[in-house]
């Protein structure tokens, strides 16, 4: 054996350490992608991913008497994939700690541009439905609002795909009752859970009852309110071609194509269809409605796609009445709705009727959608209330 030099011995020395340092950098690499994949796969729909204070105004500086919290939470698109959504919680700051009523509420459309999206304007007072839902608030009750799927977090708002709209329902409900400021504020798993819309909201609310059962079963759902629900996206479409809601057409196709990018809206859009897409992915509902109002399909398009087979697949995909709700439901609509056919509410509480749902059908005398939404939402609300005081609901199917 030859004698090493002291030289030669601290260069072993020097390359152990190098080794072992390497070996140690390695393990612990792999011990934190290992953990950081264990932490991805134990993620759950609902569970909070980033949240913070925020406020709750329903006209500019109201006060409201409630704690309000921002939040994104995790969710599943369409399609059944993980997703984050964006949404608020609201709870009354009025001291109670125990188990409160908890309504999860799904907005009318705003828009499929971020800035529409209902927790941007709380803190400033801007969202439509604000005063409505601070009627819910004033019962005591809190409320989580969801921004659905790409309405505030990042991609394109899939407006009108009722998959993905209902999950983000159930999971603010669940975000809700996992966010510890609402926790300690008696939001819990034992709070009875009511979920509340209109129009598209109504659609969202539709399909959070259908699938509560098979998504969000622990949840504590005691009824839906759902108004002016767009049940059949088809009828809705030829209804409003052409008439005061066209512009909701191509929305509508916007969103369906950010859920499912095959269908390839663009191949079927003009000029003209092309600059109206973009301009709605920039402005809320109330310029968008005005700029699409009265438009025919034909205007904006080089083929319908409505007549293909794959887009009439999607929107069937997002047709309600095709499941029984497992909760008692109150269904309400105006008889002269000028956007969502009255026929089209009254078909979806047969489905659900002949299904054996306690429905709870309401019409609207000569009410039209912005009348049904406003003239509807006390008795939703007092409808609702009877269910977290456990009162029966058979319905009026008969």
């Amino acid at each position: 054996m030859v004698p090493r030099t002291p030289h030669a011995r601290r260069a072993s020395r020097a390359l152990r350490t190098t080794a072992l340092a390497a070996a140690t950098a390695l393990a612990l690499s792999l011990g934190l992608t290992n953990a950081a994949a264990a932490q991805r796969d134990s993620a759950r729909p609902g569970d909070i991913v980033t949240s913070s204070p925020t406020s709750f105004h329903p006209l500019p500086g109201q006060p409201t008497h409630t704690r309000a919290w921002h939040m994104e939470y995790r969710s599943t698109t369409a399609k059944g994939t993980p997703n984050v959504v964006s949404g608020t919680v609201i709870v009354p700051d009025d001291g109670r700690t125990g188990p409160r009523p908890l309504v999860t509420y799904a907005v009318g459309t705003v828009g499929i541009a971020d800035q529409c999206a209902p927790s941007a304007g709380f803190p400033k007072g801007t969202t439509a439905e604000a005063n409505l839902i601070q009627l819910l608030t004033a019962r005591g009750w809190a409320v989580a609002v969801t921004d659905y799927e790409g309405l505030g977090t990042p991609g394109e708002h899939t407006y009108t795909v009722g998959r993905a709209e209902g999950q983000a329902v159930l999971d603010a409900a669940r975000a809700a009752q996992r966010l510890p400021g609402a926790v300690a504020a008696g939001v819990t798993g034992d709070s009875p859970v009511g979920i509340m819309g209109y129009s598209q909201g109504g659609q969202a609310s539709g399909w959070a009852a259908e699938l509560h059962g098979t998504y969000a079963p622990e949840l504590k759902v005691k009824g839906t309110a759902a108004g002016g629900v767009p049940a059949d996206l088809l009828k809705v479409a030829d209804f409003n071609d052409g008439n005061v809601g066209a512009g909701l057409i191509l929305m509508a196709a916007v969103g369906q194509d950010a859920a499912f990018p095959e269908l390839d809206l663009a191949k079927y859009l003009n000029d003209k269809g092309r600059y109206y897409a973009g301009f709605m992915k920039k402005h809320c509902v109330a310029i968008d409605a005005v700029a699409g109002a009265f438009k025919k399909i034909s205007d904006v398009t080089v083929r319908n796609p409505l007549h293909e087979a794959a887009w009439q697949q999607r929107l069937r995909s997002s047709d309600l009445g095709t499941r029984k709700p497992d909760a008692p439901v109150f269904l309400y609509h105006g008889t002269l709705d000028e956007l969502i056919p009255y026929g089209v509410g009254k078909r979806l509480r047969a489905d659900w009727c002949g299904k054996g749902a306690g429905v709870r059908w309401s019409a609207i005398p000569l009410g039209g959608h912005v009348v049904g939404a406003v003239a509807g939402a006390v008795p939703a609300a007092d409808w609702l209330a009877a269910r977290f005081a456990g009162e029966p609901e058979g319905g009026n199917c008969g």
